[in-house]
């Protein structure tokens, strides 16, 4: 495996890959590898000849009072793990080389950015795209993967990549989950052993949504109710939103009618911030 730290480096790698014929599938990260993370590699192994994953905590999508300090490191492990699966590259660049000084061009996809999560961090989705526009330009991969944990991250990213013609196909792999329902993520190690316990209990909140969809209720109000009065019964759990929209606008529905909506939720245990959602059909799957 090559371990890359410079951008222009990178695209000279990626440039002579093009020029072998060979695909590249890209996974960007965080670091503080999961499974995951791992199962988004499986996805582009699939799909590419060459995979490349970056690691960078970017810093222009934490917010003044989030946790960028402490978010979870350890690039020894990751690299390790990345090893293992055979990824052919790790790009790690670091701060300076990402944004350089006097950096002051953002990319912001309006009208999605700030819902859902993006109503609670501003800010948050302009430094995601803009990441992630950089590292597609640096990377130039065929296919990109993302989870369907961080659903509304991955709307956003094919709205841009749409609106912006980047040449890319993206795919979004399904949510990996602990044996009792808890989606896997870095920040689950802000967790105590007592708030652990009770973490599953938002993913319980949402198949219980599922649960009422697919006895046919339809009012969204109903359904956000009966999650906020399960969740009620845990005092550590703080909710900050339960939502019910649309996939493609993210826009609130009232009723369910024919089609595909997403339950989404964030929370807070303690010091983690979780999110899930879920999906349901009406006049399909579940209708």
């Amino acid at each position: 495996m090559r371990i890359v730290t410079k951008s222009e480096d990178m695209q000279r790698l990626s440039i002579e890959y093009k020029r072998q014929g060979k695909t590249v599938g890209f996974v960007p990260t965080m670091g503080y590898l999961h499974e995951g993370h791992t199962s988004l590699i499986n996805i582009a192994h699939k799909y590419a000849d060459v995979v490349v994953v970056s690691i960078f905590v970017n810093p222009i999508q934490f917010g003044p009072s989030e946790d960028y300090d402490r978010y979870p490191r350890d690039i020894e492990r990751d690299k390790e793990i990345l090893e293992k699966m055979g990824v052919d590259v790790m790009f790690y660049p670091s701060v300076d080389d990402m944004y350089p000084k006097g950096f002051t061009t953002y990319v912001e996809v309006k009208g999605l950015s700030d819902k859902l999560c993006g109503r609670y961090r501003p800010g948050h989705f302009r430094g995601v795209t803009t990441v992630v526009a950089k590292l597609f330009n640096i990377v130039m991969p065929d296919v990109a993967v993302f989870g369907e944990k961080d659903a509304q991250q991955a709307i956003i990213i094919k709205r841009m990549v749409r609106d912006l013609n980047f040449p890319v196909k993206i795919i979004v792999g399904p949510t990996v989950r602990e044996p009792d329902g808890l989606a896997m993520s870095s920040r689950n190690e802000y967790l105590t052993e007592e708030e652990r316990k009770v973490a599953p209990a938002i993913y319980q909140s949402l198949l219980l949504a599922k649960g009422l969809v697919e006895q046919g209720e339809r009012d969204t109000s109903k359904i956000i109710a009966a999650m906020q009065e399960f969740l009620s019964k845990y005092d550590r759990i703080k909710v900050e939103y339960i939502e019910i929209v649309d996939k493609e606008e993210l826009n609130p529905i009232e009723r369910l009618e024919k089609g595909e909506a997403l339950i989404a939720i964030a929370a807070y245990l303690g010091k983690a911030r979780l999110i899930d959602n879920i999906s349901v059909k009406v006049g399909g799957d579940n209708g």
